[in-house]
């Protein structure tokens, strides 16, 4: 082992200047014995590193090699294992556990100890060690071989302490002195055992002669014994003493500690009781105003709300265990129970009686338009009674209820004290204002639409000179008609059915009592049908303004007077602290407050629906009649309830107003929807008359009427995909049906029908610029052009037959091989026979076929488009495109032959001019 730790120490540990001082034999643990060596080193310049490395034989050969090193500064335990029996294995803990196996214990237990004293030295006890004898971590290591291997050189390390500068004076004044101690050094260790020797005999002397002093000390240890035994007496004395103290001071312990329970406990009494009259006792103020209070003054009202939430905050105190137990607390609830069912008698039949008094209040004042109408009939004869009907309905308006929310509105925390005390009354005070207002409303409301239906269909009597008005019908004939729209208590019984009849009969003295574009086209919108329609639009705008802000202000009201906003509220048993602090709870499973939630808006949308049950139905109604009477109408319907839908989406979404409008509006957009599929079917069932021309086709004037209007009405409108879509399905029914009439025409060529009507329509799509029919307008022009040139060309024909029937043939015979200048030699086509067939067409000849050609085109087109003279200058120019094109083949066929036509395009240009003039 030593061979091998300065072959070690030679070869791997000086040239990286490291001391070796410690080495074991080792393998792995359980794995293939390969051997290795675990060094401990430290190197010869300071600072000190000291390390722990493992070296390996090379497998190519006898030298080592340094293989793994670790910093003893990383080691955090070191295990042996057992410290009572000899076991070769030891684990060293670096980042993870190495575990090792010996070749002997001696050299594990060397190493070990090695390992110990460089921790106690440099590292200053960090590692720990683990089953290890503390023998082994003390004992000084024997000299000689042992030494050796547990690293003498360290303990050599150990022991060697520089000398410092007084010592080194010292030894050099000695030496001095002794100047042959460096010559003879045998006379310089005598002479100093000569001197430690005389220093001996000195302390020998000095301890004899302290021998009398010593025994004076021994005296006086005797003497303080002696004190100390009297004082343990006095000590002793003064215990029993004071244990009588002892013992009356712990009974006057005990007294006060019994004094201080007592005290305790009549605080705590105290506390209770003040907790009890502080809050379970109710002023007689509040009291008085409970049992008596005036609930219809506002100082009363005031009292009341101050006494009521006074008594239920006594009601929900949060009572300490025990305390109802008390006969006291049971007497104040029993009186709080009875207070709170006294006042809620008296606060609902109170209300009871306001909501009676104000609805009869509002309802004195009313007057039905039946008995308005019955009245004024009766009371003015002979008077004109459209005139004087119309004076009094010339305000559309529906009555307001402010007055009457604003006197509830003053109980409406006596409302909210009501719910969270007596949840029935509260309920039943909600089903008899619902039950009040439903009757209230109602009335009203058919009222209102009356008016509206009556105004309404006025638009088509007023708009013809009132005509309804002069119908010849006796005033009893009237009056036995007005009479037969209501009832006779003045309720309306049957109002619509009545009113549309009204209203066909009064549009039936115009053309129709329903506008389609068959009937626009036939003869067109005039200044009265856009009064009318304007007025309507007016009347069912100023209906929809009615209503929304009396459906707004009943839905708030609701919500303020029946406390059913939407806040969160505590969950039933929570105890909550009141603004003076005061503990309460939820009241019992009884009394429970319900939670603020979808619970509550379904009650608001519920009360809404019962007291404005009718508002829909009447809104269905008085659009329908609006349908009746003009099926146009739908458009501005649909306009202006997309609108109203929108803004009360805006304001709140789950509103009763937002929703029953966006049920109305689906009804409006299915009559949408509906007239414009009649106007497609009006298209398709449109017949012509087979003796006439048919020129433009009714329904498409009536698609340009219908365009112009709607987007007159659809202007910055919400629903404008909805027109877009009708715009597509009309346009396409327009162009189907267009084609279907050219079809079927006898009296008119198929491609002028085509020509004039696509025409017509393209200048439509032009001049209204509507962007989702771009493609149709293409469409039209390509479909009028294609037509345009299709009639010239079949019309036209061949105006020079023989000569046309010529040049085919030579250019058949071009098309066969024969050069062009070579066709004058073929028999059927030389000079001669080319001039006799120029010579059969004279200008005058041909002035007289272009002509009669005109005459026919005449008949076929219609004066409304005025596309004659575009389709004569369209003929004129095929003319003349067939004439130069027999000039060319003249050229290139007979060169030099001198021949030419009888007329020259001048000729055909003044033809064509003189006979537009002419006719």
């Amino acid at each position: 082992m030593t061979a091998i730790k300065h072959a070690l120490q030679r070869d791997i540990f000086t040239p990286n200047d490291e001391r070796l001082l410690s080495i074991v034999n080792v393998c792995k643990a359980g794995k293939k014995k390969k051997n290795c060596f675990l060094c401990a080193t430290v190197t010869t310049e300071r600072p000190v590193q000291v390390r722990v490395v493992k070296v390996k034989k090379s497998d190519k050969g006898d030298f080592y090699k340094r293989q793994m090193a670790w910093e003893l500064r990383d080691l955090a335990e070191v295990d042996a294992k057992d410290a009572s029996k000899e076991n070769p294995e030891f684990d060293l803990h670096f980042e993870k556990v190495y575990r090792w196996v010996a070749s002997s214990t001696a050299e594990k237990n060397s190493f070990i100890s090695c390992i110990w004293k460089l921790n106690q030295r440099y590292l200053r006890k960090k590692v720990e060690f683990v089953n290890v004898s503390s023998q082994l971590l003390e004992e000084s290591v024997p000299s000689g071989e042992s030494q050796s291997v547990a690293g003498g050189d360290e303990d050599a390390l150990d022991d060697y302490q520089e000398l410092n500068a007084r010592e080194e004076q010292d030894i050099e004044g000695m030496m001095e002195v002794c100047e042959y101690a460096i010559s003879n050094a045998e006379a310089f260790a005598e002479k100093l055992s000569r001197e430690l020797q005389v220093l001996d005999g000195a302390n020998i002397q000095s301890i004899m002669a302290s021998e009398k002093q010593v025994n004076i000390l021994m005296q006086l240890l005797d003497e303080a014994l002696s004190e100390v035994d009297t004082i343990e007496g006095k000590l002793s004395s003064y215990e029993e003493m004071l244990q009588s103290v002892k013992e009356q001071m712990d009974q006057i312990s005990q007294s006060n500690r019994l004094i201080q329970i007592s005290n305790t406990n009549n605080g705590k009494l105290l506390d209770e009781i003040q907790f009890l009259v502080n809050y379970m006792d109710l002023s007689k103020g509040h009291i008085r105003a409970l049992q008596e209070g005036d609930l219809s003054s506002s100082k009363g009202i005031e009292a009341c709300i101050n006494a009521s939430e006074a008594l239920l905050q006594c009601m929900n105190v949060a009572l300490r265990p025990g305390h109802e137990k008390l006969m006291a607390v049971k007497q104040q609830q029993h009186l709080f129970t009875e207070l709170r069912d006294t006042f809620a008698r008296r606060l609902t039949n109170h209300l009871n009686n306001v909501f009676v008094h104000q609805f009869n209040h509002f309802s004195h004042f009313k007057m039905t338009i039946p008995q308005f109408y019955r009245s004024s009939c009766m009371s003015l004869p002979g008077h004109d009674q459209s005139s004087t009907l119309s004076q009094h309905m010339a305000e559309l308006t529906l009555p307001k209820h402010n007055p009457l929310h604003r006197d509830l509105l003053r109980y409406a925390k006596l409302m909210e004290w009501l719910k969270n005390t007596q949840r029935e009354k509260y309920e039943g005070l909600s089903r008899t204002y619902v039950d009040y207002m439903t009757r209230l409303y109602e009335r009203e409301i058919k009222d209102f639409f009356e008016v509206a239906k009556i105004k309404m269909a006025g638009t088509t009597k007023e708009g013809k000179g009132n005509k309804f008005a002069t119908l010849p019908r006796k005033e009893s004939a009237l009056k036995q008609e007005t009479e037969s729209l209501h009832g006779s208590s003045g309720k309306l019984t049957g109002s619509t059915s009545s009113l549309n009849k009204l209203a066909v009969q009064g549009s039936s003295s115009r053309r129709s009592q329903s506008s389609s574009l068959l009937d626009m086209g036939n003869m067109s919108a005039s200044d009265l049908d856009v009064a009318d329609r304007t007025k309507f639009d007016k009347i069912f705008e100023q209906v929809l303004i009615e209503l929304e802000p009396l459906c707004l202000a009943e839905q708030d009201f609701i919500s303020k007077f029946f406390k059913l906003q939407q806040h969160p509220t505590l969950a039933q048993g929570e105890v909550e602290e009141s603004d003076g602090g005061v503990p309460s709870r939820q009241p019992p499973p009884g009394e429970h407050r319900h939670f603020i939630s979808s619970t509550e808006k379904d009650m608001v949308r519920l009360m809404m629906n019962k007291i404005f049950q009718s508002i829909e139905m009447e809104l269905n109604s008085l659009i329908a009649l609006g349908d009746k009477i003009d099926s146009f109408h739908s458009l501005y319907m649909l306009v202006k309830m997309s609108h109203h839908v929108w803004t009360a989406e805006n304001v709140d979404p789950a509103s009763y107003l937002s929703t029953t409008l966006g049920n109305v509006l689906v009804t409006v957009k299915r009559n949408f929807d509906k007239c414009i599929s009649g106007q497609i079917r009006q298209m398709e069932e449109v017949k012509i008359s087979k003796k006439s021309k048919v020129g433009i086709l009714p329904f498409v004037t009536g698609f340009e009427e219908f365009a112009e209007l709607a987007e007159t009405i659809f202007r910055n409108a919400e629903r404008r995909g909805d027109l877009d879509k009708a715009y597509v399905k009309l346009i396409r029914a327009v162009f189907m049906n267009v084609e279907k009439v050219a079809i079927e025409s006898q009296k008119t060529p198929r491609d002028v029908v085509m020509m004039e009507n696509f025409h017509h329509i393209f200048s439509t799509l032009s001049h209204l610029k509507i962007s989702c029919l771009e493609t149709e307008r293409r469409e039209a022009k390509h479909k009028y052009t294609d037509h345009l040139q299709s009639y010239v060309i079949n019309s036209l024909g061949q105006p020079l037959e023989k000569l046309n029937h010529f040049f085919e043939g030579v250019e058949a015979r071009v098309a066969q091989g024969v050069r062009e200048d070579e066709v004058s030699y073929q028999l059927a086509f030389n000079k001669q026979e080319l001039r006799k067939v120029i010579k059969e067409y004279p200008g005058k000849e041909v002035k007289k076929g272009l002509d009669n050609l005109y005459k026919k085109v005449d008949k076929h087109m219609c004066e409304e488009e005025s596309l004659l003279q575009v389709v004569w200058h369209s003929m004129q120019d095929e003319f003349i495109r067939q004439y130069k094109h027999f000039e060319g083949l003249i050229g290139r066929c007979y060169p030099g032959s001198g021949i030419t036509m009888e007329f020259t395009i001048g000729d055909m240009l003044e033809y064509f001019s003189s006979i537009a003039q002419s006719h």
